[in-house]
């Protein structure tokens, strides 16, 4: 395989990963959502003036609490900016999705462990839109 094989591979391979956070976020589904974040990741987020830091154990059971955009009927709007690599077992992308009247932008780094890509850390930020 070429260099460019390995990198369209690559950027599948995390594309697909980023699949379950999509549908993780859209249907409140932290099983889901466990596929793609690695236990000891980190949720952080500075919009509202103040740090937002979560560990894992903290920021699911958030998750599970809160109505789904699937079953308020809210369109998706998942979309992958960027994927960008350091080398074959760390990325970085760069996602906009929408829960509600909050409009995110996501950074997330990954890494490859055990055969499959993890989020390490997400930092987002958000704005609001209205309808």
């Amino acid at each position: 395989m070429n260099g460019m094989t390995d990198h369209a591979a690559a950027y599948a391979e995390v594309a697909a990963a980023l699949a379950d956070y999509f549908d993780g976020l859209h249907f409140s589904d932290t099983e889901r959502l466990r596929k793609i974040f690695h236990p000891e990741a980190i949720y952080a987020c500075a919009t509202e003036g103040k740090l937002l830091h979560l560990t894992m154990a903290e920021y699911f059971p958030i998750v599970d609490k809160r109505p789904s955009p699937a079953s308020r009927s809210e369109p998706r709007v998942d979309r992958i900016v960027s994927i960008e690599f350091a080398g074959p077992v760390t990325a970085f992308a760069k996602l906009n999705c929408a829960i509600g009247p909050k409009h995110f932008t996501d950074f997330l780094t990954l890494v490859k462990l055990d055969g499959r890509w993890q989020i390490m850390a997400k930092v987002f930020h958000f704005d609001l839109q209205s309808n």
